[in-house]
Formats: C-alpha cells, sequence, structure tokens
C-alpha cells in the first residue's frame, strides 16, 4: 500500500513558475514508476509525465514537454514537478500516481493522491 500526498499547488501568473511536490509513504515507493496527471473542469483527467523507478527515464506528453519537469528522490520518498512558463490552460487539479512501470495511461496507475489545484490567471 502506498499514500500519495501532493502540496505545491496554488495561483501563479502566465509565465510564472511553480513546483509541486508528492509525498509517498509506505513500502516499495522507490519500486514505483511516478506519474503526474491534471483534470481541469469538465475535461477528462490526462497524462502530464512519468519518471521511471530509478529516474533514469522520464517522458512527458507534448502539451508540456519543455515546460514541465519530473523528478524524484527516493531517498525522502517524494516526486516532483517543476512547471515553468505556465499558461492558462495548465489550469488543473494536478494529481501524482504510482504505477508498475511507465505508462501515460491512467489506469495503469494503482495509487493516487488527493490533488492539488493549479490555477494560471492571464
Amino acid at each position: 500500500q502506498v499514500q500519495l500526498v501532493e502540496s505545491g499547488g496554488g495561483l501563479v501568473q502566465a509565465g510564472g513558475s511553480l513546483s509541486l511536490s508528492c509525498a509517498a509513504s509506505g513500502r516499495m515507493f522507490s519500486s514505483y514508476s511516478m506519474g503526474w496527471f491534471r483534470q481541469a473542469p469538465g475535461k477528462e483527467r490526462e497524462f502530464v509525465a512519468v519518471i521511471s523507478w530509478s529516474g533514469a527515464r522520464t517522458y512527458y506528453s507534448d502539451s508540456v514537454k519543455g515546460r514541465f519537469t519530473i523528478s524524484r528522490d527516493n531517498a525522502k520518498n517524494t516526486v516532483y514537478l517543476r512547471m515553468n512558463s505556465l499558461k492558462p490552460e495548465d489550469t488543473a487539479v494536478y494529481y501524482c500516481a504510482a504505477a508498475g512501470r511507465e505508462t501515460g495511461w491512467s489506469s495503469e496507475y494503482d495509487y493516487w493522491g488527493q490533488g492539488t489545484q493549479v490555477t494560471v490567471s492571464s
């Protein structure tokens, strides 16, 4: 069992930056790939980024590639999402999740956090 708690959301102006954290408790955090997803009002949850268990491999959606960076610190049981050059369309609730492999499919994730709101004003 893995419990995930996101933090770091808030309100930021377009062009600004924000960093999200996801703290994990429970066993075997370092064995999981960790992903970030987001869900805007009235839209489906969408994949943002994923990082392998070791941190050696990362993948991003086209909409955030070059602007967002996912990273992890297994010693601290934490995964991060650094978001730069934020746009109003990045406004959403951001969720971290744990899966057995790197994947963009939300159905393959076993554990989810409660989400943190990110709002980008124009």
